[in-house]
């Protein structure tokens, strides 16, 4: 039988044992707030499904809903510039780290200004508002929680962004740019179950 020793050092180079390495304590805490987040959706997304054509009046979301295919496409790729940003930052290249940041940023802006459209569309021309029918209530709740953490997100990077024109950002935060990115990531991935429950399964 092998020894306690062999066991440990099983697989490691020249019998060496590997040392255990904790967890980042940043990955940590974003993996609980993303699952307390989580949860919130969950309970948000199933208030919409249960509500789905229960409303005594309308406009009915079929009437008035349209497929932000434009936002959505922009939210989705910003993930993959935020990507590209961590690893420009762990590879010590401040400048690529910094454009892809700009980019993020710019997409979530575009993404937003696109869901301020449709709010605007929706009260101003079709006249749904949160105190319109059930369809208004669930509407302007799940899409603007989502919408909230949009800006929550945005604020964060704003503020990374800022650091790095400024050259406060070095490759030893890589780490850190990388836990902002779990959230960033999370937002999307989000976004994809709000558009799928509110605009192709709800309509």
């Amino acid at each position: 039988m092998m020894s306690a020793a062999a066991i440990h050092t099983a697989g490691a180079p020249g019998g060496r044992e590997t040392p255990w390495r904790q967890p980042y304590r940043g990955t940590v805490g974003m993996a609980c707030l993303i699952a307390a987040e989580a949860s919130i959706f969950i309970i948000f997304v199933v208030a919409y499904i249960f509500y789905i054509g229960k409303s005594l009046s309308g406009p009915t979301p079929a009437e008035v809903l349209e497929l932000p295919i434009f936002g959505t496409i922009c939210l989705l790729s910003s993930s993959i510039t935020v990507h590209f940003a961590v690893s420009a930052l762990r590879k010590g290249n401040l400048r690529g780290c910094t454009l892809n940041l700009a980019g993020t940023v710019l997409l979530g802006l575009i993404f937003l200004g696109s869901t301020a459209q449709e709010w605007y569309h929706l009260i101003h021309d079709d006249g749904l508002t949160i105190q319109t029918n059930l369809f208004g209530t669930t509407y302007y709740s799940l899409v603007g929680l989502h919408a909230s953490h949009v800006v929550v997100g945005l604020i964060l990077l704003s503020l990374t962004l800022a650091f790095c024109l400024m050259g406060r950002v070095k490759q030893e935060h890589a780490e850190k740019l990388e836990t902002l990115s779990l959230y960033w990531h999370f937002v999307d991935g989000v976004w994809v179950v709000v558009f799928l429950v509110v605009y192709v399964l709800g309509r």
